[in-house]
């Protein structure tokens, strides 16, 4: 079963989206260790209501923080730490999706980092969005995770932007699962469509 973990380039670049695509892909269950901020919306609540299958189980976080900012400094303001050793997989037979907070090194306390839930079993999604400084960005977070020994694919978010694509996926050399273009909006029905696309990709990591 796939162990499939979603990371991005930056903060807001889509990875709730992608992460609902994938799991809708795959039937998968979805897990975010970690949320910090809008606890009342969390990403979880997201991606059951993007979801349309009945196979996939939403899996609660292992820490809920009050404020929307780097979990590190959202658990200082909860008078709490997050410990890397109390961040338990979910038991599941199924695929599992596991949506990480922010990008690679966005830190969880004062030792480690996002990195640091990504277990060597995983396959890595980097969901890369354009905007300017995004190659740059782009570049760092794919091949700090092919120098820890991931396995690391690609998603886009945005429009097309050809020589952006092919200029990342030249240096790299990882493989693009596809992209999702800029939608007025995101329901059921678009995730669903993106899912379809996305499956044999999904697939064959």
């Amino acid at each position: 079963m796939h162990r499939i973990f979603v990371t991005g380039i930056s903060t807001e670049v889509g990875k709730t989206i992608a992460s609902a695509i994938i799991a809708e892909a795959l039937e998968a269950d979805y897990w975010k260790p970690v949320q910090a901020g809008e606890l009342d919306n969390t990403d979880r609540h997201k991606v059951s209501q993007l979801i349309s299958n009945t196979k996939s189980k939403i899996h609660p976080s292992d820490f809920e923080l009050q404020t929307s900012m780097s979990p590190h400094a959202a658990a200082e303001i909860d008078s709490v730490t997050i410990d890397v050793n109390k961040i338990f997989e979910p038991k599941t037979e199924n695929h599992l999706v596991i949506e990480g907070a922010g990008g690679i090194l966005v830190p969880l306390n004062d030792t480690d980092t996002v990195l640091d839930m990504i277990m060597p079993n995983y396959k890595v999604i980097v969901v890369s969005r354009h905007y300017k400084g995004s190659i740059n960005h782009t570049l760092l977070t794919v091949n700090w995770l092919l120098r820890k020994g991931y396995d690391v694919s690609l998603i886009f978010n945005g429009d097309e932007n050809p020589t952006t694509e092919s200029i990342i996926l030249k240096k790299t050399g990882v493989k693009a699962i596809g992209r999702i273009s800029e939608e007025k909006s995101f329901d059921k029905t678009a995730v669903k469509e993106y899912a379809d696309r996305f499956r044999s990709a999904l697939l064959a990591l």
